[in-house]
């Protein structure tokens, strides 16, 4: 009900805002790649946190070509992430990776929900694993799972997974002249996708209002 709430009185400030939204910025930026349980939760983590510029969740790390989500082969269920680097490190999207995965990560779920850290440069690849060394330390005698390997293809999942929080709010999602391309490209879609659900705080959301 709480929550509830939240998100009701959040959806009614985004609709008195009179700015036009910003939906393309050209911000140079890296990518990440992590599989964490359900997608739909990630996406709104990740699209208010600041520093990061756009998101879009999908299926990868397997072999099957063009998976569907019902027919997702050997794929797992990911976020691809456009960030910033000099507002926010890769260190600081794996803290939150370890933090909020749906199902955690040392208990073994089928490879659709697994743990899962992508990497798209050889820095990526190093940070990861000395994270995953320490996140180890800090469990134990717990074993994490999480698997770390190259990013190969990224396939967008189909639209009605992108912003699924957004979505929800059709009034919301109109207003600010949301279309199929756009949930997956807009930065101000990604951020609005996290803030109605409480990601980050009131107080940012205000800042950047």
């Amino acid at each position: 009900m709480v929550a509830t709430e939240h998100a009701k009185g959040q959806a009614e400030r985004l609709e008195n805002i009179p700015q036009q939204p910003l939906h393309q910025i050209d911000t140079p930026f890296v990518k990440a790649t992590f599989g964490m349980g359900c997608f739909w939760g990630c996406d709104s983590l990740f699209g208010a946190t600041k520093g990061v510029l756009r998101t879009r969740v999908g299926y990868a790390g397997g072999t099957t070509e063009s998976p569907a989500y019902k027919k997702m082969g050997d794929h797992t269920e990911v976020i691809e992430i456009d960030y910033d680097p000099k507002k926010v490190s890769y260190n600081d999207l794996l803290d939150l990776f370890w933090n909020n995965h749906e199902y955690g990560v040392t208990t073994r779920m089928k490879r659709q929900y697994m743990s899962l850290i992508l990497y798209h440069n050889e820095e990526q690849r190093q940070i990861a694993e000395a994270s995953r060394t320490e996140e180890q330390v800090k469990r134990a005698p717990e074993q994490i799972i999480t698997e770390i390997a190259p990013a190969g293809p990224f396939y967008p999942a189909e639209n009605y997974h992108q912003k699924y929080r957004l979505q929800g709010h059709t009034d919301l999602a109109k207003g600010i002249g949301l279309t199929p391309d756009l949930l997956h490209t807009s930065h101000v879609a990604a951020r609005l996708n996290g803030y109605l659900i409480g990601v980050s705080g009131l107080k940012q959301f205000e800042e950047e209002a």
